[in-house]
């Protein structure tokens, strides 16, 4: 009998932040306050906020505005949320 061929749990095509970095990013919003988001650029998080929000929700934001911030940071701009 033969063995059967091993196949790796983790395939080096994942989605690793280790090969390919996220950073978070603030973007202002129209309201006066600011939507948190992750991606590798700040088009790419847009990209993921749309898949969560409202196209109503995506129109408050200010696409061009951003200030991108390291988790460290975060807990300095919880009360700008929105």
């Amino acid at each position: 009998m033969g063995t059967l061929p091993t196949v790796p749990l983790f395939p080096r095509s994942t989605m690793s932040s280790f090969s390919n970095p996220h950073f978070m990013y603030l973007f202002d919003m129209k309201n006066g306050k600011k939507k948190l988001a992750y991606g590798q650029s700040p088009e790419d998080a847009l990209e993921i906020l749309r898949l969560r929000l409202t196209e109503e929700e995506m129109a408050l934001i200010i696409k061009d505005q951003y200030v991108k911030i390291s988790q460290r940071k975060l807990q300095e701009h919880v009360h700008e949320l929105g």
